[in-house]
């Protein structure tokens, strides 16, 4: 499970995956584009392995597929049921690198999650590098590992927080993380799921 590939063949196979999952569908972009509320230009550069998903774009995609983010990131996966106990070693993971974060997506073997952690790497430093607030439906939790972070909370103060400072909030408020400082900070954080597809 541990993802070592470089970014370039991340989002390859990232968007392979999201074609296939489209098609067997037998939707076309559009199709997709309405039940997801994400732009066909969007959609269709991430198949293309162009661009990569923040996490609010990829609960959207999800959610406009009726899949388990999961299913992104692997073809097979366990349930994840009552009474299931599961780890992860260290560096096991599935990557997903934005132009601001490197998300390291914990636990992609096991579906229908009620919550998605993640380790982050925060890359952008200033708050102009971003094009908008994230939000999602939902509740996020933040702590920091490592570095210093800059919470912007849209109607907010930002938040500054150091090594073990955390932060909970209606992730459906717009948000964005920043590092604070000379180097990348580390972060973990759990998102509710959006939503429990059956299976």
């Amino acid at each position: 499970m541990t993802n070592a590939q470089n970014p370039d063949s991340q989002r390859r196979d990232f968007g392979r995956r999201i074609r296939h999952l489209r098609q067997d569908k037998g939707w076309t972009l559009a199709d997709l584009c309405h039940r997801s509320g994400l732009a066909i230009s969007t959609i269709s550069k991430a198949e293309r392995g162009i661009i990569a998903l923040t996490y609010d774009r990829l609960a959207l995609l999800a959610v406009g597929l009726d899949v388990d983010m999961s299913a992104f990131f692997t073809d097979t996966g366990e349930v994840f049921e009552p009474g299931n106990f599961v780890i992860a070693r260290k560096g096991e993971f599935e990557r997903q690198e934005t132009k601001n974060y490197v998300y390291d997506m914990l636990f992609p073997e096991v579906w229908n999650k009620s919550m998605q952690p993640m380790i982050g790497t925060l890359k952008a430093r200033e708050l102009h590098q971003f094009e908008d607030f994230v939000r999602h439906p939902g509740q996020e939790f933040l702590t920091v590992l490592e570095g210093a972070v800059t919470v912007h909370l849209e109607g907010r103060e930002p938040v500054y927080l150091n090594v073990g400072d955390s932060v909970y909030f209606d992730s459906a408020v717009g948000h964005l993380y920043a590092s604070d400082g000379d180097k990348d900070a580390r972060i973990l954080v759990v998102c509710n799921s959006v939503r429990r597809p059956d299976t």
